[in-house]
């Protein structure tokens, strides 16, 4: 199985009216465009439901505002169908539902209803998706306010209840982290259940991986009970990741763009455009690289060169790549293999930079750090 790692998205600080924290996103299509539900803390101290917009569903996103009326809005999820959206959330023993309206930015009051009653167990983070012309509502429950969480869900026939209390679908397992948070996706035809656990950390709670699960029925329709495992869904040995970085898109990424900009001249770059304009010594383009844990990648820089000498240098931290040259493409977009790389757990920067000849004609498209196996391959090298 093969992912591909779009970069940091959106961070608290490219958000004026937020100071800190950036929790439970969502994301969900709407009129033509990709929006990005998420909870971030207020100047008030108050978490609040934030909106963010792209066209594109990997980002980068921008900042909206957050949803009104939506008090102490934590952990949010949004679900559309036939031209409504819904908002639901909730934390600390609470549970709301609401439709909004058709802006993002603000609930339909007289819609707004208080779940909690509805919902035995109920702490925090609810997601809903309809099935067999039914409203399925899971949410992670604290029985007796005893730690880790356990996943219940309820059904309803129409999306803001009443919900009927249905059980238990994922119990206290090896590996759980003190929460549970996620929601079912259909793909293909077939029910997962994505959520996490701290399976590859020893259980450690804030070192979190994303666990998936396929969801079976019983002929009523319930849920089977899902035993959660490092297989998972079984599809692949191993699971591969490749980060796709966009140049243009540098400072929100995590990056920044230091006397180059953005230019989309030249045909056949993907993305927005490119960065170019390498006019000045010590000029560069910068990406943020970030590692759950320590490392090796190969990187890859996707450019184009066009005539003269050409001394362009690329760094991974602080380390210099001293054998990756920049050489004229004729013209032509070209990939460059910079070789294995280490990352470090954590934020990491790659950067290209000029050195003291002039790079008026380098453009740069793209990075990719391709994962690599204990032999040093990619994902395409070890097939």
């Amino acid at each position: 199985m093969h992912w591909t790692d779009h970069g940091q998205i959106l961070h608290w600080n490219r958000v004026p009216w937020a100071v800190d924290q950036a929790w439970a996103i969502d994301a969900v299509y709407w009129k033509g465009k990709y929006y990005l539900i998420t909870c971030m803390r207020g100047e008030d101290q108050k978490f609040r439901t934030g909106v963010a917009v792209s066209e594109r569903p990997q980002g980068p996103f921008t900042d909206c505002g957050y949803i009104r009326d939506a008090d102490f809005g934590q952990d949010p999820a949004v679900y559309v169908e036939n031209g409504k959206a819904y908002l639901f959330w909730g934390h600390d023993r609470t549970c709301f539902g609401a439709e909004l309206n058709d802006d993002l930015l603000s609930i339909k009051k007289e819609t707004l209803v208080n779940l909690r009653p509805q919902l035995p167990h109920v702490f925090e983070a609810p997601w809903v998706i309809k099935r067999n012309g039914r409203y399925l509502l899971m949410y992670p429950g604290l029985p007796d306010r005893g730690w880790p969480q356990k996943y219940y869900y309820a059904e309803a026939e129409k999306p803001l209840g009443p919900y009927e209390y249905k059980g238990i679908f994922i119990d206290d397992w090896a590996g759980q982290s003190s929460t549970t948070h996620g929601g079912i996706v259909r793909f293909k035809g077939r029910d997962i259940m994505f959520y996490h656990g701290s399976i590859l950390s020893g259980g450690l709670s804030e070192s979190r991986s994303i666990m998936a699960d396929w969801v079976d029925y019983d002929k009523d329709g319930s849920i089977k009970l899902i035993r959660p495992t490092k297989k998972g869904l079984g599809l692949a040995e191993r699971t591969w990741t490749t980060v796709h970085l966009e140049a243009e898109e540098g400072n929100l990424l995590g990056g920044e763009l230091h006397g180059v900009y953005v230019d989309n001249s030249y045909k056949g770059y993907t993305g927005r455009g490119y960065v170019t304009g390498f006019d000045m010594y010590n000029d560069y383009c910068s990406f943020l690289g970030q590692s759950a844990k320590d490392e090796k990648y190969r990187l890859r820089i996707r450019y184009r060169a066009d005539g003269g000498k050409n001394d362009a240098m690329v760094f991974v931290n602080t380390w210099l790549l001293k054998n990756v040259k920049f050489v004229d493409t004729e013209g032509e977009w070209k990939v460059l293999d910079c070789g294995n790389v280490s990352l470090r757990a954590g934020n990491n920067d790659i950067r290209v930079i000029r050195g003291w000849w002039p790079n008026t004609g380098l453009c740069i498209d793209y990075i990719e750090l391709a994962q690599i196996d204990e032999r040093g391959r990619t994902v395409e090298e070890a097939k």
